[in-house]
Parts: C-alpha cells; sequence; structure tokens
C-alpha cells in the first residue's frame, strides 16, 4: 500500500468515526494550544521588559536618595549630607570607565498653576542633555539648552499630561506656568508617554506628568528642606567597554564613604535587572512548558488507546487484507497514518486556538503577546513526534497479528 491510499484509507476510518476522533483530538488540541498561548504571553512580557529597561539605559547606574522620617533623617545628617552635587563630582572623576553624570533635583511643589488651570506635576530640574540621554523627541517646541541652564532661566517643559491638565486644548507653548512663587514660560512639550508602574519592583517612570526646569533653575529659585537630600537621582552613563555590575559596585564602596557607612541612598542598575528578567522568564518558560508537556502526552495516551481499541475492533478487517496479499508494512503503514492523522489535526487545530487565545488575553487584560514562528514549530512538531510515538505500538501490534487467527476473531 502507498502513501496516498493509506491516506485515503485512514480517512475513511476517522470520517466513519467522528466523534471519537473528535474527543481523541482533544488532547493534542488543548496542549499545542496551551504551549504556543503560554510562549507568546512569556515572548510579549519579555519584549516589554526589555523595552522598559532599555528606556532606563542599560548602560548607566541609577543612583537615588532614600526617604528617611524626619527624627531619622536628624540622626544621618550628622554623618551625611545626602545624595549631593558632590557625589556626583565624586563618581565622574574617581570611578574608572565614566562617560559622564546627570543628576536631578526633585522641586516640592505645592502648586503647579496657568491662568486656565491646575496640575499635581512632578517638579524635576534636570540638565540641558536630559532629553537625548533618555532618547526622547519633543513633541512641540524644545528644550534648554546648555546656556539657560547656566543663567538659571525660568523656563520649562510639559509632559504631555501635564500641558493637557495646564491647558487643555489651547496652545501651550509661550505661556506662562507657576511653580509655587516662581514664573515659568513653556518652550517644549514632550510625546505622549503611557504610565510604567513597576518592573521586578523597581519603580519606571513615566515623562507624562512631569515639568522639567533647568538643573540651576531648581537648585537657585525654589526653596528646599535642609535636611532632604539636594538631589533625586544621579544618572551614571558608562563608556561601551565598562561592565554596569562592576562599575556599580566601584560606585557604592565610593558613595559608603562619602556618606559616612549611612547607606542612605539605593543604586539601581538596568542590565542587573534585565539579565534577571530574562533568567526569570526561562524559568517560567521551563514551567509552563513542562506543564502543557504533560497535557500533549495525556494527548499521546488518548491516541494510543484509541488506536488499540481500533486494532481490536478491526481484527477481522486485518486477517481479511493479509489473506489477499497485504503485507505486514501495509498494516502497520495504515495504522500509523491513521495515528499521525489524528496528531496532525489536532495540532493544526490547536496552533489557530492558542494564536486566538493569545489575541485575546492581549485584548481582555492589556497584556502584551507575541506570537512567534518558532513557538508555532515547537508546539507542532512536538504534537507530530507525540503522535508517531504513541501510534508506534497499536501498528505493530496490528501488524504483527496472525491472518488466520484474525480471521476467526470475532
Amino acid at each position: 500500500m502507498n502513501l496516498p491510499e493509506a491516506l485515503a484509507t485512514a480517512a475513511g476510518s476517522l470520517r466513519a468515526h467522528r466523534l471519537r476522533a473528535g474527543l481523541t483530538m482533544l488532547g493534542m488540541l488543548f496542549g499545542v494550544a496551551a504551549v504556543i498561548a503560554m510562549l507568546s504571553i512569556g515572548a510579549g512580557a519579555a519584549r516589554q521588559a526589555a523595552a522598559l529597561l532599555s528606556s532606563m539605559g542599560l548602560h548607566d547606574v541609577l543612583v537615588h536618595g532614600k526617604k528617611h522620617k524626619p527624627e531619622e533623617l536628624q540622626e544621618i545628617r550628622k554623618r551625611s549630607i545626602g545624595l549631593s552635587l558632590r557625589d556626583a563630582r565624586a563618581i565622574a572623576q574617581a570611578v574608572p570607565k565614566v562617560a559622564s553624570t546627570s543628576p536631578r533635583i526633585a522641586v516640592e511643589a505645592y502648586q503647579v498653576i496657568s491662568a486656565s488651570g491646575q496640575s499635581r506635576s512632578r517638579v524635576l530640574g534636570v540638565k540641558s542633555d536630559h532629553i537625548a540621554r533618555l532618547g526622547l523627541h519633543l513633541e512641540e517646541g524644545r528644550f534648554f539648552d546648555a546656556k539657560e541652564e547656566s543663567d538659571g532661566a525660568q523656563v520649562c517643559v510639559l509632559g504631555s499630561q501635564a500641558r493637557r491638565e495646564l491647558f487643555g486644548f489651547s496652545p501651550a507653548m509661550g505661556e506662562d506656568v507657576k511653580v509655587n512663587n516662581v514664573w515659568l514660560t513653556v518652550i517644549g512639550v514632550l510625546p505622549a508617554q503611557a504610565s510604567q508602574g513597576e518592573l521586578l519592583g523597581v519603580p519606571l517612570e513615566s515623562t507624562a506628568n512631569q515639568v522639567l526646569v533647568p538643573l540651576t533653575t531648581a537648585r537657585r529659585k525654589f526653596e528646599h528642606d535642609a535636611l532632604e537630600d539636594e538631589l533625586e537621582e544621579i544618572r551614571v552613563t558608562l563608556r561601551p567597554d565598562a561592565d554596569p555590575v562592576e562599575s556599580a559596585a566601584v560606585i557604592e564602596t565610593l558613595l559608603d564613604r562619602l556618606h559616612g557607612g549611612e547607606g542612605d541612598y539605593d543604586l539601581t542598575v538596568p542590565q542587573a535587572l534585565l539579565d534577571r528578567s530574562r533568567r526569570t522568564q526561562r524559568l517560567f518558560n521551563i514551567v509552563m512548558g513542562c506543564i502543557a508537556s504533560i497535557s500533549l502526552l495525556v494527548g499521546g495516551i488518548g491516541i494510543m488507546n484509541i488506536m488499540l481499541a481500533t486494532v481490536l475492533e478491526r481484527t477481522t478487517e486485518i486477517g481479511l487484507r493479509r489473506a489477499v496479499g497485504a503485507r505486514r508494512s501495509d498494516i502497520r503503514n495504515q495504522f500509523m497514518v491513521e495515528a499521525f492523522a489524528l496528531s496532525l489535526a489536532g495540532g493544526a487545530l490547536g496552533i489557530l486556538l492558542g494564536i486566538l487565545l493569545a489575541g485575546g488575553v492581549a485584548a481582555y487584560a492589556g497584556w502584551a503577546t507575541v506570537v512567534t514562528a518558532w513557538s508555532i514549530l515547537l508546539a507542532a512538531g512536538v504534537c507530530v513526534a507525540v503522535g508517531l510515538l504513541f501510534g508506534i505500538y497499536p501498528a505493530l501490534r496490528a501488524a504483527r497479528l496472525d491472518p488466520i487467527e484474525a480471521l476467526r476473531h470475532e
């Protein structure tokens, strides 16, 4: 019996027992669907994590000041002045392979108002290269330059949410915004950016609700609590040949000496976070793969059981075919093709269901999902392999039946 004849015979047998064939395929269908859906969710999460951490600067080290209660700060300030411009200068001078440092000041803003609105925005003092470091482009206007920074110019750049709250649909460029008792002229607007929440316990900021002013303006023209840190953050940009984890260890040693061992700061290394995210993702894929494999295994056992029942049911037919000249290999191939057809049909429907599940999760839960070609190939390959593996024994059992005994079977 050649392959086309075996396929035709298998198709006829499956059509004759549609309900049984359909129920047999369910194990393979759900197993393949689970593999594709879970891998697509994992791939989407990994891509989203990489994008978020890239926005933090994979070749940067971020130093943040810690928050403390007033009574704790009084004791800490006896030994440490907190995160300050002195730290930024020391890091730039003493830590090898540092390209530059970018300090940031958080202004305690009790009011941010315009002629037509008000906002509860975060007001931050940053350097003139801040926008370039984040890789952002302005939606309107321009960013302040180095001269405006050194002169302490009273200008500002608004995040998209801050611009909407302060001016609504009216033009914002050239208008005035009052932060505390300081008037600032709007010279630029940042593009819309969604809130980024947290990743691995680290808050990821959005620029949407920020008002950015020159660093010197923030230092000179706004009041600061003497006990609070001078800086909120120092972004340390490393040279391409630097190892961020090693550089972070050197920075921590330096700051520990400058701060009298108080440890009143935190270090964040985006590259280390990305590595940890990838390790977690690999573990997730392994666990989910094992769960889906169990489902495929159950589907394979179901195929074997049905094929054994089919062999028993068609024993007389097998004896008759052998009596008229069919070889053992013909019988074996016929039942192998039937098992293969069952697994292939279940796998094809499972791939479709898996893609639909991934799309449903993305639409309903708002999670990022990515259906990759290798996940489809992996699921389909495992499905076919399971079908063939569990179809071998029933096929061999059918081929080894004695023709005379098979004809006597009732």
